[in-house]
């Protein structure tokens, strides 16, 4: 029984940062290690029917958007986890996006989009929430933001 509780203990520990938070098994695979990090307290509540096939589809059919355009995408945008609960967008060109200010100004574009939509729109709140709500209202817990090469920035949504 011993011998089973600190197998438990080492694995807890090599699952965790020494800040106590889980690893992410993401980092230096889609993105560098996030060297910053925030939490944004949303306005908006979960939906109901939230779950992973909505994250899922809603980051499909903003991909497929952008795959449309007569010019390819500069960022790609992706659900990872069990649940698909982590959305990460990564720059896929040279020199855009590779600051915090220029993720912060993407978000603010994301933010401009979803304020135009019907769930926004039928809410009354397209001029309240942002992209960050959205994502509360899809069930995303995290976003990871990249450049791909240097630098990642981490929010966790609460």
């Amino acid at each position: 029984m011993l011998k089973y509780g600190l197998l438990m203990g080492i694995a807890c520990l090599a699952l965790t940062s020494p800040d106590g938070e889980a690893a992410d098994r993401h980092a230096e695979y889609y993105y560098p290690t996030p060297d910053s990090e925030e939490t944004y307290i949303a306005r908006a509540q979960t939906l109901a029917e939230s779950g992973r096939r909505s994250r899922i589809a809603f980051v499909t059919g903003l991909t497929n958007r952008m795959l449309q355009n007569p010019y390819p995408p500069e960022f790609a945008i992706f659900a990872k986890g069990a649940e698909a609960e982590k959305l990460i967008i990564v720059a896929v060109k040279s020199d855009t996006y590779n600051t915090l200010y220029r993720m912060r100004a993407l978000l603010a574009t994301l933010t401009a989009v979803a304020r135009v939509t019907p769930l926004f729109k039928e809410g009354a709140v397209e001029d309240f929430f942002t992209f960050f709500d959205l994502c509360k209202m899809l069930g995303f817990e995290r976003l990871t933001v990249s450049d791909g090469r240097n630098f990642a920035h981490r929010i966790m949504i609460e």
